[in-house]
């Protein structure tokens, strides 16, 4: 078995945790500008797309229901079909602004799974390219992020915005 080491997560990981639900304080912000702090994407009735704060890579992105759940069985029809019409949508999104050669889309659920927000399911869509990993993690214990957040927001609003 080999084993992935992810050091760059350890800010995340030891840091104290906000009480407060990320995916229902970005589902509640109201106008562009308070979207553009929460990077809010997109917000459907049922369902958001938010950039992740913590990203494995540029353009890491996380679909959330409006609705606080934490299984996938709690969502309802209207939610389920949401969530994954936002994560078609985002791969979409993702393809015409950063040109991905592919994609890791998954949920962790539990703690158990891997959620670091378990009381609050989402899934996680991030583009992947060839060579995307580099030396740096490996000798340096650094993950290199080539965009900075703002800057890939300004770069895929417009096609959350227009489609």
């Amino acid at each position: 078995m080999k084993q992935i080491w992810a050091p760059w997560r350890a800010e995340y990981v030891v840091a104290e945790k906000d009480k407060t639900c990320i995916f229902c304080s970005a589902a509640s912000a109201v106008g562009a500008e308070d979207e553009g702090r929460g990077l809010v994407l997109f917000r459907s009735t049922r369902s958001i797309v938010m950039l992740n704060r913590f990203p494995y890579n540029s353009g890491h992105l996380m679909v959330a229901p409006v609705r606080h759940v934490a299984r996938i069985e709690e969502l309802d029809d209207e939610e389920s079909a949401d969530i994954f019409r936002l994560v078609r949508r985002s791969t979409a999104c993702l393809r015409e602004a950063l040109n991905p050669q592919g994609f890791n889309i998954g949920l962790n659920m539990g703690s158990a799974a891997g959620a670091g927000i378990e009381d609050h399911i989402h899934m996680h869509v991030v583009p992947r390219w060839n060579g995307d990993m580099n030396f740096m993690p490996v000798l340096a214990d650094v993950k290199v992020i080539p965009e900075h957040l703002k800057q890939t927001m300004k770069r895929l609003k417009p096609c959350f915005d227009n489609s």
